[in-house]
């Protein structure tokens, strides 16, 4: 029996130069830099790969900040969600949603938190809005039809047969390598018990008052006493079992884990029911198809009451472009988690209704965020910190499946603008060094972003980018429906040479990515 056929290859079409916008964040005229690419297809490892030298979708546009050039350095953050803890603050909303669901209960007050990547990068924006509008073509058919026939064009074309024998072999070498990571077992944090208040003075008329030490002395031998005959009777009855609790705590004493706020049982009466679907970007999903213009509606009503667009900015075909049309291939690798690889929207039904929707990517070593929209009418749930706490959850539910998917993705981290500080505040996380691309922990980083915008995190001044391309030829070409390395495309290449574009795009997504990835040329 033939195998299945694997994911289609990754087709990029890389744009010469770094594009200058607007700031989205500090305003500056022309002070964002960026460099993108459109993605006709790519496949989730080369995905991962990219992020990992940090560049991140906006629909099907791919792009990467000019770090130490523009005006609001953007650093790829991620979490580390095996360790996560919830803050005091993050409690606060996971006890503010409980009770709203159990009692119908909430307060319309001032959300400090912002919503997990609400506020987008209007460079990043407008720099899709303009690549989304180009529809490559060539020999005057889409990419995609040029793809379709590259198999049976390389065996069709027989032009020069010393080139045909080089491509023959170098596609039938080549072969795409991924080094997994795994990941670590959670560690709690130990509670602080608070200090009582002291009282005004003894009431003669009333029996002496114990002190609350003495009280929790009282019950701790009592529950000493409890325990020795407890574990008199097993010893007599059967050998001992060996203790599953770290350092021999109970479960009692264990700060309270995400999960045990987010999936706390709600009274039968409970007053209102939140379900989260996860559904797959695809309109062949009928989940998603089905739920296609109720979540368009509540795009469209978010994007005009909190980003103040008007109708005509979020109708259909935008909202498409951007948060619907993904360049991922889905994969379900047997190995993978159940839902699979790929990108998502993950629904909040609330009695029945869309109220939130957060797009998110799952990749091979973890949850990348893209995108929330919301209810305006729902935020005082603070539905951005809720949702990215979900995620997070959602996560360490993924990693029991599939061990190497440890880590949550928040997009990027901007130190130098207020309103997008808040993601650091999600422990542990690291910042992506942006010379040498090595995580390193943000609290080792923020000491150095408060001197200066643009900072290389790694402190070994020796240590370089490992994935540098020493192997221009190397590189994989999509020319004339024709796949080949770069160096037989520099002989049929017509015109002036293309290097110097070629070998900025190498650099950008590195030596790997080089050579799995294919460049579209035209």
């Amino acid at each position: 029996m033939a195998a299945a056929p694997g994911p289609s290859p990754t087709i990029v079409e890389y744009f010469e130069g770094e594009d200058f916008y607007r700031c989205g964040y500090c305003k500056n005229e022309t002070g964002s830099r960026s460099n993108g690419m459109w993605a006709h297809s790519m496949t989730v490892q080369d995905y991962q790969a990219l992020i990992d030298r940090g560049w991140r979708r906006s629909g099907k546009y791919v792009y990467k900040p000019v770090m130490n050039q523009t005006c609001c350095p953007q650093y790829t953050i991620r979490c580390q969600p095996l360790h996560f803890q919830p803050s005091k603050s993050h409690k606060k909303v996971l006890k503010k949603m409980f009770k709203f669901l159990s009692k119908g209960e909430f307060s319309k007050g001032n959300n400090e938190e912002e919503p997990m990547d609400s506020q987008m990068d209007d460079a990043a924006v407008e720099d899709f809005v303009l690549k989304s509008k180009l529809d490559i073509q060539s020999d005057r058919r889409p990419l995609s039809e040029d793809y379709n026939e590259v198999i049976e064009s390389e065996v069709k074309e027989k032009e020069e047969n010393l080139e045909a024998k080089e491509i023959q072999q170098f596609n039938q070498s080549h072969a795409a390598k991924e080094s997994l990571g795994s990941g670590e077992p959670s560690r709690t944090v130990k509670g602080v018990p608070s200090t009582p208040k002291p009282g005004k003075g003894a009431d003669l008329s009333k029996p002496p008052c114990r002190k609350a030490k003495d009280i929790r002395k009282e019950r701790k031998r009592q529950k000493l006493i409890l325990k020795s005959q407890t574990d008199k009777l097993e010893d007599f009855q059967t050998e001992r079992e060996p203790q599953l609790l770290p350092s021999g705590k109970s479960k009692l004493n264990q700060p309270k884990s995400i999960e045990d706020f987010i999936f706390d049982t709600l009274p039968e009466d409970a007053a209102h029911q939140l379900k989260v679907r996860l559904v797959p970007v695809s309109f062949e999903d009928p989940e998603f198809k089905s739920s296609f213009h109720q979540s368009l509606s509540l795009y469209a009503k978010y994007q005009m009451a909190i980003h103040k667009d008007t109708a005509a900015e979020c109708g259909e075909a935008e909202f498409t472009r951007f948060l619907c049309s993904s360049p991922l291939e889905a994969e379900t690798p047997p190995n993978g988690p159940d839902c699979g690889y790929g990108s998502f929207h993950q629904q909040y039904w609330l009695d029945g209704k869309i109220i939130a929707v957060g797009v998110i990517d799952v990749l091979p070593y973890c949850v990348s965020s893209v995108y929330l929209y919301y209810d305006p009418d729902y935020s005082f749930l603070s539905l951005g910190v809720y949702s990215a706490l979900r995620e997070i959850a959602f996560t360490r539910q993924l990693h029991e499946k599939t061990s190497q998917l440890s880590y949550y993705y928040m997009g990027f981290y901007i130190h130098s603008c207020p309103k997008m500080k808040y993601k650091g505040q999600y422990r542990p996380s690291d910042l992506l060094c942006p010379e040498t691309y090595v995580w390193v922990p943000i609290e080792q980083c923020l000491p150095a972003l408060e001197n200066s915008k643009y900072c290389r995190f790694n402190q070994d001044t020796k240590a370089v980018d490992e994935e540098r391309v020493n192997e221009l030829d190397r590189l994989r070409v999509l020319y004339k429906r024709t796949i080949m390395p770069y160096n037989i495309y520099k002989k049929r290449q017509k015109g002036p040479s293309d290097e110097a574009i070629v070998q900025q795009y190498a650099d950008l997504v590195g030596q790997t990515c080089s050579e799995r990835m294919l460049l579209f040329r035209s």
